[in-house]
């Protein structure tokens, strides 16, 4: 048994050797400037970790009770050159980490373009973006090229060196899209968008993967990436053209239900703004997108002179009713009704002080006949 655990603890290293730590060695720039931080932020913290390990060990060692030579000093309290540096050294720390991570959000905020394609290689001023929209499906990723007016299911092909603009959103739950060679995860909600700017630096095939739980199909929400040359990624979107099928609205309904474990699919064309009616949530014939919803309910209101927008329940004739928002009704118009903020007469047995009605102390007022089965007289 000695020797075979002997044999495991010489062979992990060979083993581990093999293994491929795509968070810390990626592919894209986005992700190796984040595999920096990370390194920085850990090195930083270990020169405080590793000294107070080192040195607890040793002032134990040398502080063991065997240990006679060791001076004693039962009265010592304080040492301004300890208290210097138990205060200065963390402050200094806190200090940096604080300033890269300001720099660094800022400098990788997924919104932002990117300001560099490789260390020492700015993006080109007239360098466009290739813009990819992301939807996060039940259990599959579906990816649309509007520059090249093609889609693919569970195959993401990006050219090397190029900026890329992702656009992503979910049609169902909240998933992750997130490819760890190339950059973060960056999450997909439904009725939502957000946004990633990366690139990929080295051609390679690499993986991509949903990290947020979304049902039972979760495990197998994983698609290939691509990275190839210019040529290369030209002749795939010649192919994905040459494509049987098409991305309409009948398609994509079809599309949307749940599967799993769904091969790679091309579509050699996509129904114009799909993305953006994924985003409104209004796919299906007859549904009122969420961006028409909005701009209703923000539009000017022209029975009013404050600049306010329209109410928002004002919009009868989207839910069957053509009834007037209360804040655009006249005053005449709506009446009135008690509430507990009214004018009213002074409590029942505020000048008699023996009354009955000052034993109850749950409200100014007191409750209904009928619900009390008492009457004024009952209770007098």
């Amino acid at each position: 048994m000695r020797a075979l655990r002997t044999t495991a603890v010489l062979a992990a290293p060979a083993l581990l050797g093999g293994c491929d730590w795509v968070v810390m060695n990626p592919s894209g720039d986005v992700a190796r400037q984040q595999a920096n931080l990370i390194l920085w932020s850990t090195g930083l913290m270990l020169l405080i970790i590793v000294p107070v390990i080192v040195l607890t060990l040793l002032f134990a060692w040398k502080f063991r009770h065997t240990n006679e030579d060791a001076e004693y000093q039962p009265d010592w309290d304080h040492s301004t050159g300890l208290e210097l540096i138990i205060w200065s050294a963390p402050l200094m720390i806190v200090i940096a980490l604080g300033a890269m991570t300001w720099i660094s959000t800022h400098a990788l905020d997924p919104y932002r373009p990117l300001g560099r394609i490789a260390p020492g290689q700015r993006v080109a001023k007239n360098g466009k973006p290739l813009e990819i929209q992301v939807v996060s499906l039940d259990w599959k990723w579906l990816f649309i090229y509007p520059e090249q007016g093609v889609a693919t299911v569970n195959e993401l092909v990006l050219p090397t060196n190029r900026q890329v603009q992702f656009r992503i959103t979910s049609s169902s739950v909240m998933n992750t899209f997130y490819v760890p060679a190339m950059a973060g995860m960056i999450y997909s909600m439904p009725g939502m968008e957000t946004r990633l700017h990366a690139v990929l630096n080295k051609p390679g095939r690499f993986e991509g993967q949903s990290a947020n739980y979304s049902g039972a199909g979760f495990s197998y929400m994983h698609f290939t990436v691509d990275s190839v040359d210019d040529a290369a990624f030209a002749k795939w979107a010649s192919e994905a053209r040459s494509a049987q099928q098409r991305l309409d609205m009948p398609t994509y309904a079809q599309l949307e239900k749940p599967s799993e474990k769904v091969p790679a699919i091309r579509y050699a064309a996509v129904q114009p703004q799909l993305f953006d009616r994924i985003v409104g949530m209004c796919t299906k014939p007859g549904e009122t997108c969420m961006q028409a919803t909005m701009m209703k309910d923000g539009a000017m209101d022209p029975h009013r002179d404050s600049g306010h927008g329209m109410t928002v329940n004002d919009s009868g004739h989207m839910r069957g009713s053509e009834s007037k928002g209360a804040l655009q009704k006249e005053p005449e118009e709506k009446g009135s009704s008690p509430h507990r903020n009214a004018p009213r007469a002074p409590a029942p047995g505020s000048s008699k002080p023996g009354n009955a009605d000052n034993r109850s102390m749950t409200a100014a007022d007191p409750l209904p006949a009928p619900i009390t089965g008492l009457t004024a007289a009952d209770r007098s």
